[in-house]
């Protein structure tokens, strides 16, 4: 009975998900693409507000946020954060704004939503070319860094289940630590309640947890990573065991 109704829920999320996508995609090309970037941001990412708000009343998924006075005020920095559905993805442009995401290159390619991720000045990595995806990082990372965009990156790499630690990259802490900003590391339990790859949600209250931030200054790149990682992996095992 619970699978039939979580089915309903999670039909009626992605049938209205799509339908405002196409549209707002849409629209997002055609107005917001000669807007100067904060506004632009602004402006593409107004539909995550939707998004959340439709996340809670379809499928009864809430947010509870811990460490948010953790989040600076004011100038860059770069998040690493635990990376296990498409809930952080959503969520996360609610949170930081604006900022620049890094992401894998063939996201841009998906009609209508990739349209409108591109207008956001993301950092696209081939991920088949390492060399020089992290070439590519840095160099791009630098500069929103240094125009005071914080950026947010996934060291994992990928979606990994809930329980699943896989491997954290040093792309992050590499980047901190070349700008000289601080680390905010953030973890998350979205993958108990909103699985990656699948189409049923579970109800429950997903915890975002922020951590203090990590200082890369006069600091070599495995330290600052290192701390991070520690912080991030330490935290999923927490919301683990809490559930």
């Amino acid at each position: 009975m619970f699978k039939v109704i979580d089915l309903i829920r999670a039909v009626l999320y992605y049938s209205a998900f799509y339908i405002v996508t196409i549209v707002h995609g849409l629209v997002c090309v055609i107005v917001a693409r000669g807007l100067p970037f904060e506004k632009r941001f602004r402006f593409v990412t107004s539909l995550n507000f939707f998004y959340v708000f439709l996340i809670r009343w379809c499928c009864g998924i809430k947010v509870k946020i811990e460490g948010y006075e953790n989040l600076p005020k004011e100038g860059a920095y770069v998040v690493v954060a635990n990376h296990q559905s498409e809930w952080e993805t959503i969520f996360f442009q609610t949170l930081i704004r604006p900022h620049c995401i890094v992401l894998k290159q063939e996201l841009l390619k998906i009609p209508f939503f990739g349209w409108a991720l591109a207008l956001l000045d993301p950092i696209a990595l081939d991920r088949s070319q390492k060399r020089g995806a992290l070439k590519q990082l840095l160099g791009q990372g630098k500069d929103r860094l240094e125009r005071g965009i914080p950026i947010i990156i996934f060291p994992q790499g990928t979606r990994l289940p809930s329980g699943e630690l896989g491997v954290f990259n040093k792309g992050g802490a590499m980047l901190a630590a070349s700008a000289e900003v601080p680390i905010i590391p953030m973890a998350h339990n979205a993958g108990l309640f909103w699985p990656g790859k699948k189409l049923l949600k579970k109800s429950g209250t997903i915890t975002l947890r922020i951590g203090k931030p990590i200082e890369t200054k006069d600091r070599s790149v495995s330290d600052a990573h290192d701390e991070s990682v520690a912080w991030v992996k330490d935290q999923m095992q927490l919301l683990e065991e809490d559930r």
